[in-house]
């Protein structure tokens, strides 16, 4: 992780104190399968809260229903578990309320694109300063086993036993499509990455979210394989860096190539290919036309892009929000109770 970046929302008060990771560790029994992506998700948020630097108690994890809805039990810091898919309409309250807090969300894609999905699309267009962590295991595993938003066709599960027939929603395509402003992608095996993408998050000024391709060991087992297997992972997973070219592979001489209006997979040295034809990331153009093309990508034609691949800087609706009611303060004729009990008409009983 580059240690020369700060932390740009001023809003959130910095500790004095240095933490450590055993700081935003919780006293609470972690109920989560032995061998469930969460596991490794919770250890990357222990670890990055405190280099991130805020005062523990300005930290704010909020969630809905669901296994990553446990989340605010397993982390030192408040907390509040809501009800189904309203997990962004909550934060959006907390943070307008108190715009001093680090707001958190943990969901699932069912909690967050199934039920939830109208607050998430507008919690995104809004571009709330929140930060999502948005658990994809393409099954509902809290209530054993249903198919949900992201299971791909085809996938046989308690309620789809001939094979499910929906079209599945892509998580960067629905963010992007919102008027998203940041959308990251990581894998749940994939720790260091993930801390450095949650960092990111917490730097942007704006909804964040975070897709992590996560394993439900029990309900959906290797769902995310075809990108993580460890003989196909060099091949299918395009690590993203800002300024630098799409290069993947294990001896990085693939990339990607923008050919006219759709991106291709290319060798460098076949058909005089070379490194300046690779497309070069830049994760804060505030054109998104490139970005979905990247959130899209899916193999066996293309690898699955991973980092930040988004991460555009507008305006974001706390902000505007407090400006609004600076100005209405600065402008009204009524500045206490007294004022507002006693403008209009007034009368006096004797």
């Amino acid at each position: 992780m580059n240690n020369q970046y700060t932390i740009t929302n001023l809003t959130v008060e910095k500790s004095e104190t240095p933490l450590s990771k055993d700081d935003f560790v919780s006293d609470q029994m972690v109920r989560w399968c032995p061998g469930c992506g969460s596991h490794a998700i919770l250890n990357s948020v222990e670890a990055v809260f405190p280099k991130i630097g805020y005062k523990k108690e300005n930290f704010m994890i909020v969630s809905g229903i669901g296994c990553s809805s446990r989340f605010p039990y397993y982390v030192n810091t408040y907390g509040f578990h809501g009800i189904h898919g309203r997990a962004s309409a909550i934060a959006t309250g907390v943070k307008l309320a108190n715009p001093g807090l680090s707001v958190w969300i943990a969901t699932g894609d069912g909690d967050s694109m199934a039920i939830g999905g109208n607050h998430f699309i507008h919690l995104i267009r809004r571009n709330v300063d929140v930060n999502l962590l948005l658990f994809n295991n393409q099954i509902y595993g809290l209530t054993k086993g249903q198919y949900s938003p992201t299971s791909p066709m085809g996938t046989v599960t308690k309620t789809s036993p001939q094979g499910t027939i929906e079209h599945p929603f892509n998580p960067g395509e629905l963010v992007i499509g919102s008027q998203g402003t940041f959308f990251a992608r990581v894998i749940d095996s994939n720790q260091k990455m993930m801390t450095e993408v949650m960092f990111e998050s917490a730097r942007h000024d704006g909804t964040s979210v975070i897709e992590i391709l996560q394993n439900c060991i029990i309900f959906a087992d290797k769902t995310h394989a075809m990108v993580t297997s460890k003989e196909l992972r060099d091949d299918r997973q395009l690590h993203l860096e800002d300024g630098k070219p799409m290069l993947f592979g294990k001896d990085k001489t693939k990339g990607i190539r923008l050919n006219g209006t759709h991106l291709e997979a290319v060798t460098i040295g076949v058909d005089g290919i070379t490194e300046k034809d690779i497309l070069v990331h830049d994760q804060y153009r505030a054109d998104p036309g490139i970005h979905l093309m990247l959130s899209k990508m899916s193999p066996p034609e293309l690898p699955v892009a991973l980092g930040v691949i988004r991460s555009a800087r507008f305006s974001t609706y706390d902000d505007l929000v407090e400006e609004q009611i600076h100005y209405a303060k600065a402008n009204s004729k009524i500045k206490c109770v007294d004022d507002l009990l006693n403008s209009g008409d007034t009368f006096t009983i004797e």
